[in-house]
């Protein structure tokens, strides 16, 4: 019984981060996809890998393809837009009762 763990990412798609560690450091992009199970988001422009495509029906000549591959969501943190630094997230009540997003570092909401 091998039941895969689900993470709690608090990023969704759209979110405009910027990379914190690696070989991207400094880089941002908007998230693309979000992979719960794997604990990685997908970023538009960041960890684009070279893959080798045997030939086939469609690609007779076989063909080497750029696909962009998940990184871990650890290393990626939002972007407070006033301030252009990164931030993490919170999470509040608003005025209805709705649970909604905040920026940790201004305690604005996320839009």
């Amino acid at each position: 019984m091998n039941i895969a763990k689900i993470y709690k990412i608090r990023l969704k798609k759209g979110d405009k981060v910027i990379v914190l560690s690696g070989k991207h450091k400094g880089k941002t992009g908007a998230i693309s996809a979000v992979h719960p199970k794997q604990n990685k988001v997908t970023v538009d422009g960041i960890n684009i890998v070279k893959k080798h495509i045997k030939p086939n029906r469609d690609n007779p000549q076989g063909t080497i393809a750029e696909i962009t591959k998940p990184i871990w969501v650890s290393k990626v943190a939002i972007i407070e837009p006033t301030s252009k630094k990164p931030s993490k997230i919170g999470y509040k009540l608003d005025t209805d009762g709705n649970k909604v997003r905040v920026y940790k570092s201004t305690g604005k909401e996320i839009k």
